[in-house]
């Protein structure tokens, strides 16, 4: 079992940034693949971004946001700048022990989750 803890959440205006970080209870971070998903008020939770050895982004962030891992503190992070009012979700972290290279971005390949965390960007 692995619990993931996200944090970093908050509100801000269009155009601010905002750093998530995601920790785990287990150096499993190090070894698999690990990624963010959002949430919009009556939409369908998306894929964000993705790492293991190299990173994949969604088209919608891919130049705003990014993607890191910190090993020795089995944390990943999602550095979001230049934040707009579509970005205003609840951001999840995920982990999939089944890959550590390649990347998958639909849901249902994460195994574990964490609890979500509110970001809020104001116009």
């Amino acid at each position: 079992q692995v619990q993931l803890v996200e944090s970093g959440g908050g509100s801000v205006q269009a155009g601010g940034s905002l750093r998530l970080s995601c920790a785990a209870s287990r150096r499993t971070v190090n070894n698999y693949a690990m990624g963010w998903f959002r949430q919009a008020p009556g939409k369908e939770r998306e894929f964000v971004a993705a790492i293991t050895w190299s990173t994949l982004y969604a088209d919608s962030v891919k130049g705003r946001f990014i993607i890191s891992r910190d090993n020795a503190k089995n944390t990943v992070y999602l550095q979001m700048n230049s934040l707009k009012p579509e970005d205003t979700a609840v951001y999840y972290c995920a982990i999939d022990l089944n890959r550590r290279s390649n990347i998958a971005t639909n849901m249902g390949a994460y195994d574990y989750w964490g609890q979500g965390t509110q970001v809020t960007v104001s116009s």
